[in-house]
């Protein structure tokens, strides 16, 4: 079997492994806990290890609260596009934005704090929703020559979708442990997978490395 021997030039992203998307938090994804003890393995191997975490303030854009007549998962248009409104998750300071007790982050070199902003969303680890502006990952990652990240968290069908794309687009060899990602349906995670498959970034599992 392979193993993953990362080099110096590789990176693990580790995207939002946080309470208020594992079970029983506001924005549950099915499932979410279950990838936390082979994500640990992987976040035990690499050096470069990155984490992300969702940050709003209480009076973010994109809850649907904030927005009269308007429940969670409607769509709105705003000044950069499309937004989904969700419920309210991940506020600053809350146990809901706190990572998961049970995920390893001691390891990590970088926390990229994304949707802090309350006029804008952002849910990929390099560019908040304008496609515009950045978070300071790439900067770190130009500045420590890393060419190669791979990718697992939550969720699948939205912030990892977005990163691994956007880390393509940025012109980093991009790769995503699929068994290590939870989405937030099957349909919409089998659209997320097709669409990055389209886009040349590899799908992998865990299972052949670790």
């Amino acid at each position: 079997m392979t193993k993953i021997n990362p080099n110096s030039n590789e990176a693990l992203i580790v995207v939002d492994i946080q309470n208020d998307f594992c079970e029983g938090g506001a924005l549950e994804v099915p499932d979410a806990s279950k990838i936390i003890d082979k994500s640990n393995k992987l976040i035990n191997i690499f050096d470069q290890v990155i984490l992300t975490q969702d940050w709003h303030p209480y009076n973010h854009i994109s809850f649907a609260s904030q927005h009269k007549g308007k429940k969670p998962f409607d769509i709105i248009e705003v000044d950069y596009g499309k937004q989904t409104l969700w419920p309210e998750h991940c506020i600053q300071g809350t146990y809901g934005a706190d990572f998961h007790r049970n995920l390893i982050t001691k390891a990590a070199k970088l926390i990229i704090r994304k949707g802090y902003n309350k006029n804008i969303d952002s849910y990929s680890a390099f560019f908040e929703n304008d496609k515009y502006t950045c978070t300071g990952l790439k900067g770190y990652i130009n500045e420590k020559k890393i060419n190669k990240v791979y990718f697992l968290g939550l969720a699948l069908d939205v912030c990892v979708k977005d990163s691994a794309l956007d880390s393509k687009n940025s012109g980093l060899d991009t790769y995503v442990f699929e068994d290590l990602c939870k989405g937030l349906s099957k349909q919409s995670s089998d659209n997320a997978i097709d669409l990055m498959n389209k886009s040349k970034i590899k799908i992998i599992d865990s299972n052949k490395f670790i």
